[in-house]
């Protein structure tokens, strides 16, 4: 049985400014703005006072599922304005040491397991990377940018052709914040 209606509303907190036109999300805080087009899902937005609604009138599954999907979308772009977001990860090796740089828009990958050649990621976005000592910290204020740069870092230096309970060296994500430094 299809509901009429299924809705969501958000409310906006003090220090953030929010607004929607024809589904074009912007939403402004004390760290910076962020925006996001979502006309491609047919839902409908609106923003009045403080109250952000999500709705979808008379909804399939795919459009019921769409109105949660979008509004935590729109609960990450508040918390990145906010707060912002971080991602730590670990440098592991045991034989070879391992060196990382940040040049431009990539994170390039040396030494690995005694590589020749660097391997390299990409860095999406605005987001910032810092190399400390063992540690690489992901920061930015959208979460997507920021968790995809960290899995890209992570995915290059995935060990091939040999057992992976063996071979641990590689560099992971040990912690996920809420908040830049």
């Amino acid at each position: 049985m299809r509901l009429p209606e299924i809705s969501k509303t958000l409310q906006v907190p003090d220090g953030v400014e929010i607004s929607v036109t024809e589904r074009v999300v912007t939403v402004k805080g004390n760290k910076g703005t962020l925006t996001r087009d979502f006309s491609h899902a047919a839902i409908s937005l609106g923003c009045d006072n403080r109250l952000v609604r999500v709705w979808a009138e008379w909804p399939r599954k795919k459009e019921a599922s769409l109105v949660g999907t979008i509004y935590s979308h729109i609960l990450n772009m508040i918390t990145g304005v906010e707060k912002g977001f971080s991602y730590k990860l670990k440098i592991v090796f045991s034989h070879f040491p391992i060196s990382v740089k940040v040049q431009d828009k990539f994170v390039m990958i040396e030494n690995f397991t005694g590589e020749r050649k660097s391997r390299k990621s990409k860095i999406m976005g605005d987001v910032k990377v810092k190399v400390q000592g063992e540690d690489i910290i992901v920061e930015g204020l959208n979460l997507e940018n920021v968790s995809q740069t960290a899995a890209n870092i992570e995915q290059a230096t995935k060990v091939k052709n040999k057992d992976p309970r063996v071979f641990l060296d590689g560099i992971y994500v040990f912690e996920r914040n809420e908040g830049m430094s």
